[in-house]
């Protein structure tokens, strides 16, 4: 022990000249107080302990342990205990001494080999991910075909079915209680299971087409569209718009014919429709053989064999047999008339290409058609087989300056396309949901908001299975992941791990309708914590007064069925009534040089002047002529007005 010595430089020069030892007391009194401790040593242990003189410099006895049995005792002074100098190791060419380029070189090699095992585990992440939404007209049945995969996904056990609003079962994907009430969906709902070895990330969007720009957003987290068509009505007005917003997000598009278990159009029909709608080209990868109550199954044509559904029993709708098409028993399974129409439309197929031209589909150039019904599981299972087989993996993402941001990055990159206010009604949370671009994400990582360079800690991720949750420990490109929305982020912010970068961000676009919402003063703390919940949410746009005095918000929409469903939740989750004046204007541009601009402008007829939720200008117009008027009258001095908003890169 130090406090034994008169000088612990002595002692350390010992324990340094002597290697590690094991510190052992002898009989000697003034040694009792010296407890035994071993060290590892390469050459030998020894046993030591100090003798204290008063004139003499501090001795020591040691005792090699080899030697302890015999009692053989050597005294050593403190010039002796010293260490030997030992000779400097010799140099390398680059003046690194060989243990440290050993060391250096090792660690390099962990380095590479940690690097290229992560590298390894993106790769096989990646590659294992889908990720599409769905689009549709109202009542083309989506909400049902969502339920359906998952059903063949193992994540659900029975299926809501929607068929009336009284119904005691509601669909999974719909968690809202109006959502449950009107038995059509509302809001975007993210869904995960597991097919094949294959994480599947079900984006469920509105198919109301007054909830288009929340499908807009949605389509900007998803790598494949799946257009969901009637086969009784066909292509649709609201599957018009919606597959203009999928064309621009460039997706890939794959063509579910829903409802053949009900009189529908003949396929060539829809065909037809599909290239002079959109200009696309379609390859049906199986074929109905009948519909409405004679709908029995499909001609598999990569396969070229028969498929036929059971009808009844738990196995209803699931693939029975498979045939080939010159087998005698199908003559006694399908009726004459249908096999003798299923043999007349194989040839006009051929017509349309033999081999799916797979480099086509991931362009947007062809969309793959499947038919079948969501309602009895026809063809359901079998199109989830193909489409997870031909379906886009998670791919390359541009940044805003046209930087590649690859998926198997090892720096960790989402993107936030949704906001959701209280999915939880037992708390008044915010969810935040984000897509993974690149990277692998981690529970408790540290991310920075690329718009704001503030750091978040990301400490309880969770997937969302409708309103369920379930915590997230990591996740990979093609993943949708919820945050706890602390207040720090907005729709279309970027989150990163290494340098900062953002991706394009998600246009607002001109809303069509316009009312001043109002509540009673008693409510007005509940009314303002319901607008700032819902309306950062982004279920509409809130753009308010330039006169400082006028508080109340006005909310902007595309449809009217918004006004109602912010109206609907500000009662039910907020318990605020409000009441809502409509304003008589149909035109909302943005003023990209600002207020400048707008003051140099002057007054304009039939036009008000309001601002966004960033207190940047905003030009209301009556209609078309006024818009045109103000534009002849002052488009030099007002500058370009655009039809949608980038949020501010602040």
């Amino acid at each position: 022990r130090r406090d034994c010595l008169s000088s612990t430089t002595c002692f350390d020069s010992v324990l340094g000249g002597v290697g590690s030892m094991k510190l052992q007391p002898l009989s000697r009194p003034k040694c009792s107080s010296v407890g035994p401790k071993t060290l590892s040593s390469q050459s030998h242990n020894v046993i030591v302990c100090p003798r204290q003189s008063r004139h003499a410099r501090p001795q020591f006895v040691v005792r090699r342990a080899a030697e302890a049995d015999a009692g053989t005792e050597v005294e050593v002074t403190q010039a002796e205990a010293a260490p030997a100098p030992q000779p400097a190791p010799a140099a390398d060419a680059q003046g690194m001494d060989p243990a440290a380029a050993a060391a250096a070189a090792a660690a390099a090699a962990a380095e590479g080999a940690k690097a290229e095992l992560t590298a390894e585990l993106l790769s096989r992440e990646v590659a294992r991910r889908r990720n599409f939404a769905i689009i549709s007209h109202p009542d083309a049945g989506k909400t049902t075909l969502t339920e359906k995969l998952l059903l063949f996904g193992g994540a659900i056990h029975e299926a809501g079915e929607v068929k009336a609003r009284r119904a005691s079962r509601h669909a999974t994907s719909d968690w809202m209680e109006l959502e449950k009430q009107r038995g059509i969906s509302i809001t975007s709902t993210a869904l995960t299971f597991e097919y094949a070895g294959v994480q599947v990330n079900l984006l469920d969007t509105p198919g109301h087409q007054d909830f288009s720009e929340d499908t807009y957003r949605t389509l900007a987290a998803a790598d494949n569209a799946v257009m969901l068509v009637d086969g009784a009505k066909g292509i649709e007005p609201q599957t018009r718009k919606l597959f203009a917003v999928a064309r621009l997000r460039k997706l890939p598009i794959f063509t579910f014919v829903n409802k053949m278990d009900r009189p529908a159009l003949n396929g060539f029909e829809i065909v037809e429709q599909l290239e002079k709608e959109f200009g696309l080209q379609s390859y049906p990868v199986n074929w109905p053989i009948g519909s409405g109550d004679r709908f029995c199954g499909v001609y598999h044509r990569p396969t070229k064999k028969v498929v036929l559904y059971e009808r009844k029993g738990k196995a209803r709708g699931r693939a029975g047999r498979e045939y080939e098409l010159t087998d005698p028993e199908l003559t006694a399974l399908i009726e004459p008339d249908l096999m003798e129409q299923l043999q007349e439309d194989i040839e006009l197929l051929e017509v349309l290409g033999d081999e799916l031209d797979h480099e086509a589909v991931l362009r947007g150039d062809i969309t793959p058609m499947f038919f079948g019904s969501a309602m009895t599981n026809f063809g359901v299972e079998l199109f989830l087989k193909s489409f997870i087989d031909a379906a886009a993996r998670p791919g390359a993402a541009n940044t805003r300056t046209g930087v590649e941001v690859s998926p198997t990055s090892t720096n960790f990159s989402g993107l936030v396309f949704k906001l959701q206010a209280n999915m939880d009604p037992r708390h008044r949370d915010k969810v935040a949901f984000v897509r993974v671009v690149s990277g692998r994400f981690e529970k408790g990582m540290k991310v920075k908001v690329a718009r704001t360079g503030r750091v978040v800690t990301l400490a309880a991720p969770q997937r969302m299975f409708a309103n369920e949750r379930q915590t997230v420990t990591e996740g990979y490109a093609g993943d949708v992941i919820g945050l706890t929305n602390p207040g720090a982020f907005a729709i279309g912010d970027t989150l990163v791990t290494g340098p900062t970068l953002a991706f394009p961000p998600i246009p607002t676009f001109s809303p069509e309708l316009f009312s001043i919402m109002r509540c009673a003063p008693n409510q007005k703390k509940a009314f303002i914590k319901g607008v700032e919940g819902l309306l950062g949410e982004g279920a509409v746009q809130v753009l308010y007064s330039t006169d400082e005095y006028v508080v109340d918000p006005i909310l902007a929409a595309v449809g009217q069925l918004q006004f109602e469903v912010v109206q609907y939740r500000m009662k039910d989750e907020y318990g605020v009534d409000t009441t809502l004046e409509p304003m008589q204007y149909t035109i909302a541009r943005w003023v990209k040089a600002g207020w400048p601009a707008v003051e140099a402008a002057g007054r304009m007829f039939n036009t008000q002047v309001v601002k966004d939720g960033y207190g940047r200008p905003v030009l209301l117009f009556r209609n078309e002529f006024a818009l045109n008027q103000v534009l002849a009258d002052a488009s030099e001095k007002l500058g370009e007005l655009s039809p949608f908003a980038l949020p501010p890169d602040v």
